[in-house]
């Protein structure tokens, strides 16, 4: 039983990596672990996958839809290319990566979607490597720096779905365990631009320059339009901050302030709550996050309307970013649907209850670290197998935790920074497509995007759990 799942798994990772679609083999990969274990084909597909991607969606899926509409005007406006453009002035062209990477933290932590940061950003990385000379390869590890890495899952408050998603499992917020993710963030950050440095000194003093030109098109800038103000171009990323974090606290406390339309008495009522897909828990966290990114959307609106004008675009950028966000969200989905069948099997039972021995100082903290990341592993994708996770054992672990003296919070945190590490392996569709984006190959850049975005977050997710675990630091 356990071998089927082993088998689909690597069918799964072969697909992913040849670049065909999980939307069409994900269920074919997750039937096969079904027929291997002796389940029906057609129940396992329409009750199991089916529903739980649905339900994902039924979720998620207004963060999708309002992160890719809000990336894609930032990047069509030339506000990304402006706040990149300050970094790059402020370090100085030799500091190309960390100027990129430190850009696309800014971005994702301020509202932009990771799906949609790398193609923001790669227009000017581009032109700011090639000007500086420096290996065209370290352009996907230094977007990976700050897309997929603390911005994501440490910082507290990060907008971004994998810190959405422990929330509606555990009662918390955005803000949870904010000692703890502060201190995964300068432990990452500060490694990951370490290493990247580091490799950009090596390979130019190996000799190594830019490299292939890139001659696809890219978005041009160049057209005599002028670039938003850079501290402009900022506000609405501070506002979906700023407003996340005000309205997640207020929501919380109460009613929103005693406003028609915001009590969330109305999801106890028995037309609700006879919902066949309604949720088993009401994500109230996301309301926030959904309110700051229309309003950020409407104010980066506002500030790039001159530029829209000119390029006479916004159409089309609404529309691209609306239809971006779909395929984002069916893939993950899509991966929801393939480890809930997987989770169901009886060979799942042996693999979990064999992940659940695995503790250390009597804690949850490490059964819930190797959990999130092995399913993340599995589906590729930190929002897919963190959801799987918690699924099957989220109720589990706040047991467990209020025995060991752990709140929802430190959970909460632990499970966001877990599922940002085995979820990025060379299957993972995130990185696929950035490595499309940048015009690189696995071979070419994965070495690089593997160890700033695999190796060093479970190291450091690892040594703060084994510190907690032993010596209690107050990191919640």
């Amino acid at each position: 039983m356990v071998i089927g799942i082993i088998l689909s798994l690597l069918l799964l990772t072969y697909i992913a990596y040849r670049g065909l679609s999980v939307i069409l083999f994900a269920p074919v990969c997750a039937l096969l672990a079904a027929v291997t274990a002796g389940w029906p084909l057609l129940p396992s597909y329409t009750e199991i996958f089916m529903t739980r991607g649905v339900i994902y969606v039924k979720n998620f899926f207004p963060i999708f839809l309002l992160g890719a509409v809000f990336g894609k005007i930032m990047e069509e406006s030339g506000c990304a290319r402006s706040i990149a453009k300050l970094f790059a002035e402020k370090l100085g062209s030799k500091h190309a990566c960390v100027a990129v990477a430190l850009t696309t933290a800014v971005l994702t932590y301020g509202g932009i979607s990771m799906f949609v940061a790398p193609f923001a950003v790669y227009p000017f990385a581009y032109a700011l490597f090639k000007d500086a000379g420096i290996p065209r390869r370290l352009i996907p590890g230094s977007i990976c720096i700050g897309t997929f890495t603390f911005a994501m899952t440490c910082m507290p408050g990060s907008p971004q779905i994998q810190n959405m998603i422990p929330a509606t499992y555990f009662g918390t917020t955005l803000f949870s365990a904010p000692v703890f993710g502060l201190v995964g963030t300068m432990m990452t950050a500060g490694s990951s631009l370490w290493w990247i440095s580091w490799r950009q000194k090596t390979l130019m003093a190996q000799g190594e320059g830019f490299g292939e030109l890139d001659n696809r098109s890219t978005t041009n800038f160049d057209d005599g339009v002028a670039l938003p103000n850079p501290w402009l171009a900022m506000l609405p990323c501070l506002i979906v901050l700023i407003g996340n974090i005000s309205l997640t606290l207020i929501i919380r406390g109460n009613e929103f302030l005693g406003l028609p339309g915001w009590d969330q008495a109305v999801m106890k009522l028995p037309q609700v709550v006879a919902q066949p897909l309604a949720a088993k828990t009401i994500p109230a966290a996301n309301w926030g996050l959904l309110i700051s990114l229309v309003a950020a959307i409407l104010v980066a609106m506002v500030i790039s309307m001159p530029a829209f004008k000119a390029r006479k675009n916004l159409q089309t950028t609404l529309n691209a970013g609306a239809i971006g966000s779909l395929l984002a969200i069916m893939n993950t989905a899509s991966e929801v649907g393939y480890g809930n069948v997987v989770s169901s099997l009886p060979g799942f039972t042996a693999v979990r209850d064999f992940l659940m021995t695995i503790n250390f100082g009597d804690s949850p903290l490490m059964s819930e670290f190797i959990f999130v990341n092995v399913l993340a592993g599995i589906t590729g994708s930190a929002s897919g197998g963190m959801s799987i996770a918690l699924e099957v054992m989220g109720k589990t672990f706040l047991e467990w935790g209020a025995a060991s003296g752990i709140g929802p919070d430190l959970l909460h945190r632990v499970a966001a920074m877990a599922s940002g590490g085995l979820d990025s392996l060379p299957h993972n569709g995130a990185i696929i497509t950035l490595m499309a984006i940048t015009g690189m190959t696995h071979k070419q850049s994965y070495p690089d995007c593997g160890l700033v975005s695999v190796v060093i977050p479970i190291g450091v997710t690892f040594i703060l759990v084994v510190l907690w675990s032993i010596f209690k630091f107050p990191f919640a």
